[in-house]
């Protein structure tokens, strides 16, 4: 799978995926899951950079002192928006506001994607922002999803 970063505003951020084929039903719903579990735990502030004791502890963990004033005292680190997934031919995409959250998000959802594109269905490319010039963004679209929320 080929990583792609192209005009990146993490509040108006459209995430593009070019499958080998035409995805089925089952496998749009697959790619789906995929995409709402990430946001679901970036709504909750689960991709924050600020508050990441476990893996700055390193491969020991056992018996770690977790600190909780350090989590309760980073900053927030929260996703806004997320809207529905749209498909035309071997193309998907879907538009986000990932408000505050880390680039860790980034990093985790492409490891995924790239595992779930060996496993499931093949993602031949991941585009992460701008806007694919064979299928345009009309200029209404994200004022209308900030709108609704």
């Amino acid at each position: 799978m080929k990583v792609e970063f192209r005009e990146y505003d993490p509040f108006d951020v459209w995430i593009w995926l070019e499958f080998s084929t035409v995805p089925s039903t089952a496998e749009q719903q697959y790619i789906e899951e995929v995409f709402n579990s990430w946001f679901f735990l970036g709504k909750l502030g689960g991709f924050n950079a600020e508050n990441l004791q476990v893996q700055d502890t390193g491969l020991d963990i056992s018996y770690m002192d977790y600190d909780g004033d350090v989590a309760d005292n980073s900053m927030m680190a929260l996703m806004h928006n997320m809207a529905e997934f749209e498909y035309q031919g071997n193309w998907a995409r879907c538009w986000f506001d990932l408000g505050t959250s880390d680039a860790i998000a980034l990093d985790i959802l492409i490891n995924t994607l790239n595992q779930f594109s060996k496993d499931y269905v093949t993602i031949e490319r991941l585009i992460v922002g701008g806007e694919n010039i064979d299928w345009p963004i009309p200029a209404t679209k994200r004022s209308s999803f900030a709108d609704n929320n």
